[in-house]
Order: structure tokens, then sequence, then C-alpha cells
């Protein structure tokens, strides 16, 4: 089976051929074998609803045509899900009113929502399916998680959900179990972070991202106290306190740079990273320990997965903390092209159903297993 995936991002689109197959435990069958084929399209300025609309976007779309010519006609054409409202997560069906809730209903500067458009267009070029998988809109949190002390504000999940849920679901087939028999605290750790709880495969939890979210990261700020946000939102103002919030602090801030392996080089021999570091592996274990918290019971494993993740030193403390709750299990960098070719895997194979989109809500079809078979022998 082969899905044609799109993912832009800051610097332009990455795309891949993903060849999936079924699983070869029979005890795992959602643990499915998928080898990739990776291009990327880079682009002067990040693609984003508010810079390619219209014409604009159908260029676009024929110019990621244009560079995945030569590969094996997909199956399926699955994009990267941006922000659509509260949904649930899982694969979702992509039709024009879903593209066009992702280009109006989120931020207009954020890239994730020219996924579903993208794709939609390229499978309409293919004359096969579309699909986006858990978008970054995903908000399963629990009740009591919502909750807050003022009364009618209620928390959301703001977290990195497409690769968290990848590598919830990896480190659970690492320990033996399915998804839904286990769980997993995910520390996704790079420019942003976030802290996730899942439990038998939903995300109950989580720190959230971005200014105010998880640990500090590369970029990120940390948590900070009201009081700190409302002095520094007297100095700088809304717009570029969040800029400062989420762009220009953590390690940036405390150490001049965002560059993990120029500070890796650093650390040795400069009291400044040395402080930044041990702050970060503080707060980061810190974490972890809260979102082991919302769980009904202790964690099968605790996954670390991001850039910085493959900051070695680095990763050894923070196992050495955390070792004593669970395996830690290391996923570095990101699988978020692969999360989307196993969503769509999931769906086709009949492992779960398809969600489908619409303004008055979402329904789940039942899971259809002849659906495995390549849209040409159907």
């Amino acid at each position: 089976m082969i899905a044609h995936v799109v993912n832009p991002g800051s610097g332009g689109v990455k795309l891949a051929c993903a060849t999936i197959e079924p699983s070869l435990n029979p005890a795992l069958p959602g643990q499915l074998q998928v080898s990739l084929i990776r291009a990327e399209l880079p682009l002067s300025e990040p693609p984003t609803p508010g810079g390619v609309s219209g014409p604009a976007l159908d260029e676009l779309a024929a110019r990621l045509l244009e560079l995945t010519r030569e590969w094996p006609r997909p199956d399926v054409v699955v994009g990267r899900g941006g922000e659509i409202g509260r949904v649930p997560a899982g694969t979702y069906r992509l039709t024009p009113e879903l593209a066009e809730r992702a280009l109006n209903c989120g931020r207009q500067d954020l890239p994730a929502n020219l996924g579903g458009p993208l794709a939609l267009r390229l499978a309409g070029a293919w004359g096969v399916p579309g699909f986006i998988v858990d978008p970054q809109s995903v908000d399963e949190l629990l009740p009591q998680a919502q909750v807050t002390g003022v009364a009618g504000l209620r928390r959301t999940a703001q977290f990195h959900a497409l690769n968290a849920r990848a590598v919830a679901r990896r480190a659970a087939y690492e320990t033996g179990k399915k998804f839904a028999d286990a769980r997993v605290v995910v520390a996704h750790l790079g420019a942003t972070t976030s802290v996730t709880a899942f439990d038998q495969g939903r995300a109950i939890d989580t720190t959230g991202s971005g200014a105010g979210g998880g640990p500090l990261g590369a970029r990120q700020s940390g948590p900070l106290s009201a009081g700190t946000v409302l002095r520094l939102r007297a100095e700088h103002g809304d717009d570029a306190l969040l800029r400062l919030l989420t762009l220009g602090s953590g390690f940036q801030a405390l150490t001049g740079s965002a560059d993990l392996r120029e500070l890796e080089a650093r650390e040795m021999d400069d009291p400044a990273v040395q402080a930044a570091t041990a702050a970060f592996v503080h707060q980061v274990c810190k974490a972890v320990g809260e979102q082991c918290g919302a769980l009904p019971g202790r964690p099968d494993a605790v996954a670390l997965t991001g850039g910085i993740t493959r900051w070695d030193s680095l990763v050894d403390r923070i196992e050495r903390r955390l070792a004593w709750i669970a395996p830690v299990i290391v996923v570095p960098g990101e699988l978020e092209l692969e999360a989307l070719a196993e969503g769509a895997g999931r769906v086709l194979y009949g492992l779960e159903g398809l969600r489908e989109w619409s303004p008055s809500g979402v329904t789940v079809q039942p899971p259809t297993p002849q659906a495995a078979q390549p849209a040409g022998a159907r």
C-alpha cells in the first residue's frame, strides 16, 4: 500500500512516499511496517494560509505534484492536520469543507493549516482519497484536567499531538502492549516542549506547549508565574511578549544560542550552558513526574523525543533521574511523516475507523478491512 505524505513546515513542505505493510507481530496488529522515500520543497517564506491562498495554493500543489511525479501511484494522500477546532484524535477524511475549515478556523501563520488543503488537491489529481491524521487541535483531556480555578475558563490541549501520539504508540509496542492498553508519558523536547500523559490511547493531560506550557526548550520560556507574565506584558505588549516566550527564550535567552550542536560543544567549558542544561533537566523531570501523577497507575514507559534528544549527555541525565518510574525510551527527532502514513494505513487496513468531520460534529465509520486492497484492485 502506498501513501503520499504532505507536511508543511516553517522551511517549506516535507514530502514522503510511504510503503505501508501489515504488522509482523499478530499480537500487535497496529505495529505497521513503514518505509519512506523522502523529498522536500524548500520555500523562502513559511507556507501559511495568510501567505498562500487561492491561485497561489493551486500553484504550490502543482509544484508538489511535479516534484513527486516519478513516485508510484498512491492509494491515498495524507496531509498534516492543522487547527480545525476541538476534535478527538484519529484519521479524518478530507473534504472541501474540512479543507476550508483548516484555512479559516485556525491561525493564519500556522503552516500545518495548509496540510489538508494541499493533500486534498493532490488526492484529486491522483483520483484517490485524502486524509489528515491527529490534527494540531486534538483535545481529549479528562474533564478534571480542563478545569481551572477561574469560573468559565477551561484548559485546552495545545501540545505536539501528531508526534507525541506516534511516539507513545511506539513506546507501547516496545513494552509489548497495544497502544489502547498502555500508559505512556511523552516528553517532546525541541524549540518548544510539551509533556503529555497517554492512557489507553487517549491524551488525558498535558503541560501544553508554547508560552506558559512545558519545560524550557531551545526557544521556549518554560512555566512562568502570572505576576511575571503581567510585568513582561506591560514592558513588551502582547505580540512582542508572545514572540519572546516562544521564540526568544529558553536556551536562546540563557546562552545566546538555540543551536543545539553548538551548545553541546560549549557545555564542558561554558558556565552559562551548564546552568541552562541543569535547569532544563530539572524542569523536564519535574514535568514528567507531574504527568505521571495524572495517570490512574504507574506508566508502562516514559518516552523522550524531539530535537534536543539528540544531545546525548542531556538524555543520559534525564534517563538516570526517571529510570525508577518506568523504562525510558528515546526517539530522537520526530516521527511526523511516519505518523501520517501509519494513520492512513490503520484505516486502510481496517484497524480503526475513519472519522468524518462536519460543522455539527465528528462521526466514526466502522473499520472496514476490505479497504486494505490497493485502489487499482477495487
